[in-house]
């Protein structure tokens, strides 16, 4: 990774031999981070340092009892509590890292990698960077081979990203990942001075309003490629789709959220479990036209008073008028 801001400091150093999977193998050592779960199913994340002990509520578990061994194993604490010990996997580093801003979680993030359509050795830009969990997603999707560009406007969240974005890779002191650049700024205005016209595969924007930077993606992008947004509330979702649609080449946009139930299994007693992973965000995705290009208008009409005299927003282009209220001049954008 290098970090940029508009002076444009020299790269950092990379690691041409350093495994960019963020997978570790073989015996625990020293510097790796391990995660403990006890019978109540709470868990702690902790770096081991030899000599050094995790002290819990049931006691304390040594470092050293831990160093050497290979993941999977059951270590009892003083007081009697065990504790089950491997390496965190990337879904849950990502709900358990340091936070600068909240971050995307692993069922968004899958999702994003999945129906954005990430892929080895892609060109992918991100803007927020957040905390750098979907980072860590991305990165891992687009390997060393590939490139993602991050913008984030605020250099503390930056700082935050950077630090777990090295923690997870297990990057060497000093280096960072070779396919990663960081620029604190706003997407917007830094994205045409560093990314050509029609060169990037991806665009996920994962920021308060996206639909300010359609024009800007649009450019960005190849014809083909793909932009994802994930927004909180409806009030954003409506607005994002809407201005794709008013675009005009772009496919029609795709929104969407998952909801993740777990399930009580135990015998003969199985049903839903009583958490569940609910409304996290939403997620939306169009693909880039050719340039010129425009996508076959929908053939379903809009609903009665979707775009009437109390809608405000983008509208699309070549809407009947008569479904946008008895006095459509009067309406910004009609």
């Amino acid at each position: 990774m290098t970090q940029q801001t508009p002076t444009d400091p020299a790269p950092a150093p990379t690691a041409p031999d350093h495994d960019w999977s963020g997978v570790r193998r073989g015996p625990l050592v020293p510097g790796e981070w391990v995660r403990l779960v006890d019978g109540k199913g709470r868990r702690h994340n902790i770096c081991l340092e030899a000599g050094k002990t995790f002290h819990t509520n049931k006691g304390g578990l040594l470092h050293d009892d831990m160093i050497g061994r290979d993941e999977g194993f059951t270590l009892t604490s003083t007081n009697g509590g065990q504790y089950l010990v491997f390496r965190p996997l990337l879904s849950e580093f990502v709900v358990s890292m340091p936070r600068g801003a909240a971050v995307v979680y692993p069922k968004d993030a899958a999702q994003i990698v999945a129906m954005a359509d990430i892929f080895p050795g892609a060109h992918v830009v991100e803007a927020g960077a957040g905390s750098g969990a979907l980072t860590c997603s991305l990165l891992r999707a687009v390997g060393p081979t590939g490139r993602l560009s991050s913008f984030e406007r605020r250099e503390e969240f930056a700082a935050v990203a950077q630090r777990n974005v090295r923690q997870f890779f297990g990057a060497p002191e000093g280096v960072d990942h070779p396919a990663w650049q960081l620029t604190v700024g706003d997407l917007v205005e830094e994205l045409g001075r560093l990314e050509a016209p029609g060169t990037v595969d991806r665009v996920v924007l994962d920021m308060l309003a996206p639909w300010e930077c359609v024009d800007a993606v649009a450019e960005a992008l190849v014809p083909g490629g793909i932009v994802v947004a994930y927004v909180a509330t409806t009030t954003q979702l409506g607005r994002v789709v809407e201005t794709l649609r008013a675009h005009g080449e772009f496919t029609e946009p795709q929104p969407w959220e998952t909801l993740v139930r777990d399930w009580h299994v135990e015998g003969l007693a199985v049903r839903p479990g009583h958490k569940m992973n609910g409304h996290t965000g939403f997620l939306v995705t169009a693909r880039r036209m050719a340039r010129g290009e425009s996508a076959p208008q929908k053939k379903r009409r809009p609903a009665p008073g979707a775009y009437g005299v109390d809608y405000d927003g983008p509208r699309p282009s070549g809407l009947d008028p008569t479904l946008v209220g008895p006095d459509p001049e009067a309406i910004p954008g009609s």
